[in-house]
């Protein structure tokens, strides 16, 4: 029988929950034990798919094609494992499965209620959590703060999880603020206690409290902590602020978090093998070099917007002891009649479009890859990005000034990105994408082959338009290389430049595979020719 582990919050949302989650989960591993992540989300959402970057950050992308939150992005960069469709779950998903339970008749004429109905659904999705991975352990981190109108549906299935699956099975890690007021020089832990109340007030009483606060608690906070949430002093882990996120996991496994948890479930606490994670500690910490590269995007307001991209960015600069530092540039501001494309990018060594959505900033990064293009800078284009540098190449090289995508201009003359026959006949725009992993074919002797030393490789997607193939042998004849094809619909998935030192871009997000221990292939090419380009 699998083990479970949630994680909750209280006080004030933003106290990193999913890092405390990823941190048990990837301690928990390195015990030997098979994990999976879990993130509960209280929103109406049915999932993300369809809310903007800007309101909640990026959408993750499971390799199954599943949107979900951009916490799983965290959860798989500390634990290496991929995640399912069972890892996101939202009150939209849940309300709307109970709905059409009930529509064809599976609960036998019964009047639909919140209790049992939509509980048991939602302890329904945290056993099929464990059924699908096959985990010894799964850790499910639930949104929102402890008290919140949405998530108290959530909350009354955890109550009635642990009297179904008993403390030897289920354990609550509770993540609450300690603040320090600068006026009495004192932490204070009146928040802690009524967030304490509020979680005990909806009959759960926690296991493990995780403080979140800026310094050292010190024996006497500690002790009273303990005290009003009766837990032992041992079990109130502290979650000091910290300059570098990888560094949390360690500073849990000094106080012996996976021990305690490993304990109540009466499991065995082996050896901890950290030696990866502790590398890429002193790795982070002890870069020698620094270079600029400019992320040109449309949500640049939002760094979350653009979180695994960043990650992917800064994974692939340890590989080379490079400090990776990001310009943001606002491709809006691009279009402007006084830009001066020149003072922008003065400093950056690679220039990188990543993804999004809509006819918002395009000429801006237009200007930005014909820039690239024409002055020998890396480049690197995803999804969106990919888009751009068909449309740029097409109008300035292939002298097509009116080629456009269907996205941007419905009724443009020459659509080098259009809307494929199996897209055209959708409406709901939730979950249509081409979503989760599709093969790609490379071909030899391409900067992509060199990338990935393989004939054929799996990305996963998130995009509704495409490369016209109708304008293939045009660009080709010009110097394009179509390196990467899907090998089922003979859709172009990766493009190259002749004569340019380091020219790509790729329909799919390689950022939502990239690890900190071991970066993505195309981040990591990109990183090495942006760097030996300042050089």
């Amino acid at each position: 029988m699998a083990k479970y582990v949630f994680v909750t919050g209280g006080v004030c949302s933003g106290l990193g929950k999913g890092i405390t989650a990823s941190s048990i989960a990837l301690l928990l591993k390195a015990k030997g034990y098979k994990v999976f992540m879990q993130k509960f989300d209280p929103y109406m959402n049915v999932d993300p798919g369809t809310m903007s970057p800007i309101q909640h950050g990026e959408v993750f992308v499971t390799f199954d094609g599943c949107e979900t939150d951009l916490d799983l992005g965290h959860y798989e960069r500390f634990i290496d494992e991929e995640l399912n469709y069972t890892s996101n779950i939202t009150n939209g998903k849940i309300y709307s499965s109970v709905i059409e339970k009930e529509r064809v008749g599976d609960f036998l004429g019964s009047t639909v209620q919140i209790v049992p109905h939509v509980s048991n659904e939602i302890k329904n999705k945290i056993y099929e959590a464990a059924t699908s991975s096959g985990a010894d352990i799964v850790i499910t981190e639930i949104g929102g703060t402890v008290g919140d109108i949405e998530s108290a549906v959530m909350m009354e299935s955890l109550r009635q999880f642990r009297l179904e699956s008993g403390r030897e099975n289920s354990l609550f890690v509770h993540t609450t603020l300690v603040p320090y007021l600068f006026g009495s020089n004192e932490l204070k832990t009146k928040p802690t206690q009524n967030s304490i109340i509020e979680l005990r007030r909806l009959g759960i009483q926690p296991d493990i409290i995780v403080t979140r606060a800026p310094i050292d608690l010190g024996e006497a906070v500690k002790k009273k902590i303990s005290l009003f949430g009766s837990i032992p002093p041992e079990n109130i882990i502290e979650a000091k602020d910290v300059n570098n996120i990888y560094q949390i996991p360690i500073n849990f496994h000094k106080q012996h978090i996976e021990d305690i948890i490993l304990n109540q479930f009466g499991l065995k606490s082996g050896k901890s093998n950290l030696e990866h994670w502790e590398n890429l500690i002193k790795t982070s910490e002890s870069l020698k070099d620094e270079i600029e590269i400019a992320l040109v995007g449309k949500y640049v307001e939002l760094e979350d917007a653009y979180l695994s991209v960043k990650e992917a960015l800064k994974a692939a600069g340890y590989k080379y002891h490079t400090k990776i530092k990001i310009k943001w540039v606002n491709s809006e501001e691009l279009e402007e009649d006084n830009c001066n494309l020149k003072e922008i990018f003065k400093n950056s060594k690679g220039i990188i479009v990543p993804g999004g959505f809509g006819s918002r900033g395009i000429e801006g990064m237009i200007k930005a890859c014909e820039y690239a293009r024409t002055n020998k800078i890396s480049y690197l284009g995803i999804c969106l990005g990919m888009q751009i540098a068909v449309i740029e190449f097409a109008r300035h090289v292939c002298k097509l000034p009116d080629a456009s995508s269907r996205e941007f201009e419905e009724l443009c003359v020459n659509p080098v990105i259009d809307l494929m026959a199996d897209q055209k006949a959708i409406i709901n725009k939730g979950g249509t994408l081409r979503l989760g992993n599709y093969k790609c074919k490379i071909t030899k002797g391409t900067l992509a082959y060199e990338d990935y030393k393989t004939e054929e490789i799996l990305e996963r997607h998130r995009h509704r338009y495409e490369f016209n193939n109708n304008y293939k042998e045009l660009l080709a004849s010009k110097g394009m290389i179509f390196s990467g094809i899907n090998p089922e619909s003979n859709l172009v998935e990766i493009i190259e430049l002749k004569d340019h030192p380091h020219f790509i871009a790729c329909q799919f997000h390689p950022e939502f595979k990239s690890r900190p221990t071991r970066p993505h292939p195309l981040f990591d090419s990109f990183i090495k020719a942006s760097i030996e380009n300042k050089k």
